[in-house]
C-alpha cells in the first residue's frame, strides 16, 4: 500500500521538486495550490501526512492547519510545517498552531523523507 501525502504548495518549483523526491520513493503526491483547497482536500481524501507551506494565497499554512486538526476526521493526521522564512519561534509557533512538525526550506531530501518518514512508520 502506498502512502498519500497531500503537499499544500503555491511554488511550482517547489511543487515539482517535492513531488518527484516523493514519486520516487513510492508516495502518492496529492496537491494543493492554497490553504482553503488543501483544508477541502484534507476532509476529502483524508491523506496519511501533510506538507503545509506557511506562505500561501487567501488562508496561510497556519490558518489552514487549524479546522483541519480541529475536524475529528483529519486531526490525527501529521502536518509538517514548510517555509522559507525561518526565523528563531517559529517552530514553536507552528506547533502551538497544531504542526505536528517543521521544516525550513530549502528543504533537505534526507531530512524531508527521514521526518515524513518517522511520522508513516
Amino acid at each position: 500500500m502506498s502512502y498519500r501525502i497531500l503537499y499544500v504548495e503555491d511554488n511550482f518549483q517547489n511543487k515539482r521538486l517535492v513531488k518527484k523526491i516523493l514519486a520516487a520513493r513510492g508516495y502518492e503526491v496529492l496537491e494543493a495550490d492554497d490553504g482553503l483547497t488543501g483544508v477541502e482536500l484534507a476532509n476529502r481524501e483524508l491523506p496519511d501526512l501533510i506538507l503545509m507551506d506557511i506562505s500561501l494565497p487567501g488562508i496561510d499554512g497556519v490558518e489552514a492547519t487549524q479546522p483541519i486538526k480541529a475536524f475529528e476526521g483529519t486531526a490525527r493526521i501529521p502536518i509538517i510545517a514548510l517555509t522559507a522564512n525561518a526565523m528563531r519561534g517559529d517552530r514553536e509557533r507552528f506547533i502551538a498552531a497544531g504542526c505536528d512538525d517543521y521544516l525550513p526550506k530549502p528543504i533537505s531530501t534526507t531530512d524531508l523523507l527521514n521526518l515524513i518518514g518517522e511520522y508513516l512508520r
